[in-house]
């Protein structure tokens, strides 16, 4: 049976192998916690263009928060030029962070359009350069995160991988789908299983981790060292206990209650406000709101009043209102 296992990338030693990937606009600090409340170990920041980080901007001196229960932290980069990279690292060197990615997976239009991200699939030699210089200027283990090619035509994982592993990177997580499948389409298993064949470095795999069930899917049918959860994890922090239990006892996490999830929608918020102030948490909850209760009857009327309120109570009292659907 598949289980949990400890996981070692570079003199990174973890004792879980299920990790929170990072998600532009999601795993902010309050996020983070809430996450490692439920049995997360290592997690990401969101992730952060190089250029933006050189230039130091406001914002991404607030992504870069973190407190000491915030460990292990990864922090995952995006960028192609070299100079702005170096810049990065210099930045980011004395926040210690314990795992820096480097994405070459992302498919967003304005991300490949700069030839950084999923592009830099199609300049498998430029990528492994980039590593080389990541790894030969950072102090914390490097990683790298692909996808399976750019089109099914395509298909280069496995040489990219082997390159990424001559490059001196620790670890590889792979997304099982190409950039022009984003996250539609069926996840390559077989392919996932080929590289973690073909590499002496762990494979961590991505793609479709949304419940317990296909966490074991993908264990039993790549042989990975691990999985990076990230849409599985939105409204659902405890997909941590439910896999966890699941792979070791086979059991079956009993789902939580609503007063549970609402009694979590209130510290998740309340943590917001703190972090962000009352305007900005509002905001940037919505969406999570929606997350909690998909699913839920009747709460359609809700999820558009969230989309008015400007005052914080105005929304504790939607969430409270969810009681009574």
């Amino acid at each position: 049976m598949s289980k949990t296992t400890t996981l070692q990338i570079g003199n990174l030693k973890l004792n879980s192998n299920l990790i929170l990937a990072p998600m532009a606009g999601i795993t902010d600090l309050p996020f983070r916690l809430l996450n490692r409340r439920f049995g997360c170990e290592l997690a990401f920041i969101e992730m952060l263009n190089v250029r933006s980080v050189s230039y130091k901007s406001r914002k991404t001196q607030e992504m870069l928060s973190s407190v000491p229960e915030d460990r292990p932290l990864g922090v995952q980069i995006l960028g192609r030029e070299p100079k702005f990279i170096l810049r990065a690292l210099e930045v980011l060197a004395p926040h210690k962070f314990d795992c820096i990615d480097f994405n070459a997976a992302c498919p967003v239009k304005k991300v490949i359009r700069r030839g950084e991200g999923a592009a830099l699939l199609q300049e498998p030699r430029k990528l492994k350069a980039l590593l080389k210089c990541i790894v030969q200027n950072s102090l914390a283990p490097v990683t790298v995160k692909i996808r399976s090619g750019w089109d099914d035509r395509s298909v280069n994982a496995i040489d990219a991988g082997l390159y990424a592993e001559e490059a001196g990177v620790k670890a590889l997580f792979l997304h099982g789908r190409t950039r022009a499948q984003g996250h539609s389409g069926s996840v390559d298993y077989a392919l996932i299983r080929k590289v973690r064949q073909a590499l002496k470095i762990p494979v961590i795999a991505s793609g479709d981790i949304l419940c317990a069930s296909l966490v074991k899917r993908m264990l039993d049918e790549t042989g990975c060292a691990g999985v990076a959860i990230a849409r599985g994890v939105l409204g659902n922090p405890w997909i941590f206990q439910e896999v966890k239990k699941f792979l070791e006892e086979g059991a079956v996490l009993l789902k939580p209650s609503r007063e549970e999830i609402i009694q979590v929608m209130v510290e998740h918020f309340k943590s917001y406000v703190d972090f962000f102030g009352e305007r900005i948490a509002i905001i940037k909850f919505r969406k999570f709101f929606g997350w909690y209760v998909r699913g839920w009857r009747r709460v359609r009327p809700l999820r558009e009043k969230t989309s008015r309120v400007k005052k914080e109570q105005e929304l504790m009292e939607i969430i409270q209102l969810t009681k009574a659907l």
